[in-house]
């Protein structure tokens, strides 16, 4: 699949801003003074806001983004949506009264990080579902979304928030998401278009007559198709990015909040580690989707 940036920045920034949301949500400690909470706030309600944002632009006519919402029956970009604007508008309200009174109402916490939670599942769900590409298609992959999630945003939060989170949680997390990750690179290079029944006789149709090779291709030029779901990519450059996407959104910040727990210094050096691991994970989101094969390859000579 092509790895769109636009799709990569939404996912794994607003997958950041949700996981913050949903501590919040649950009580993640934050120094008490109106002015910190509002910036808390706007820094996990912004990186929600700013990927959402960036996903329409991968949408052919973004200014018809709204449309999407009416297809909430079917279509779990559509449950995403609204799931993500539901959630926003239950977390403003409560970080309102939370700023005006000095306390957290804690039904709408838990709401707010209910629908967090919630978001960031449908997200996962977009690409789950996809029979399509056996890479996606795991109960894994609900799971290190959700897992990547809750890590870079404990690491945002914990910088900007307060000095009171243990850095030993941010390192079991942080841990945890990585483990999840390694046991989904496990299948996916498992995994295999025939698993799912995809062949180049059932892309082709041509089945009946026996096996079937491309000879040709179907035409001489570029389509919707080939540039958004043929992607091919060299397998030194894939081990690479894993690597590099490994140090920095996994054993970087686990050694920065290591160090920061034994020394004592201020919880703000966590910035750097939630910096890191969202650079990994962009690294690790570009790979989610380069190395995924879509069924429809095997009709332009995909094996």
């Amino acid at each position: 699949m092509h790895p769109a940036v636009s799709v990569i920045f939404f996912t794994v920034t607003s997958g950041a801003g949700f996981g913050m949301i949903f501590l919040l949500g649950l009580g993640f400690p934050v120094d008490a003074s109106a002015l910190r909470v509002f910036f808390v706030a706007l820094v996990g309600g912004g990186l929600a806001v700013a990927g959402l944002l960036a996903s329409t632009f991968h949408l052919g006519h973004p200014e018809r983004a709204w449309r999407a919402l009416s297809q909430w029956r079917s279509s779990w970009l559509s449950r995403e949506g609204i799931a993500a604007i539901v959630t926003l508008v239950v977390f403003g309200i409560y970080v309102l009264i939370w700023m005006m009174t000095g306390s957290r109402q804690h039904f709408l916490g838990l709401l707010a990080a209910i629908g967090a939670a919630t978001t960031v599942f449908t997200t996962s769900m977009i690409y789950a579902q996809l029979k399509t590409v056996p890479q996606w298609n795991s109960r894994l992959t609900p799971l290190v979304y959700g897992a990547f999630a809750l890590g870079s945003g404990w690491l945002l939060a914990s910088a900007v928030g307060t000095h009171e989170a243990p850095e030993l949680w941010g390192i079991a997390l942080v841990v945890l998401a990585w483990g999840a990750k390694w046991f989904w690179w496990a299948r996916a290079g498992r995994a295999r278009l025939a698993d799912s029944g995809s062949s180049p006789e059932t892309a082709t149709g041509l089945g009946f007559i026996g096996k079937v090779r491309l000879l040709e291709r179907p035409h001489t030029g570029e389509n919707y198709l080939t540039r958004e779901m043929v992607h091919r990519i060299g397998r030194k450059h894939a081990a690479r990015l894993r690597m590099l996407a490994l140090l920095l959104g996994g054993a970087a910040p686990v050694v920065i909040l290591a160090i920061v727990g034994l020394s004592g210094a201020p919880s703000l050096f966590n910035l750097l580690a939630a910096v890191s691991m969202l650079i990994g994970l962009l690294a690790e989101r570009w790979l989610f989707f380069a190395e995924a094969e879509h069924a429809v390859s095997l009709y332009y000579g995909h094996r």
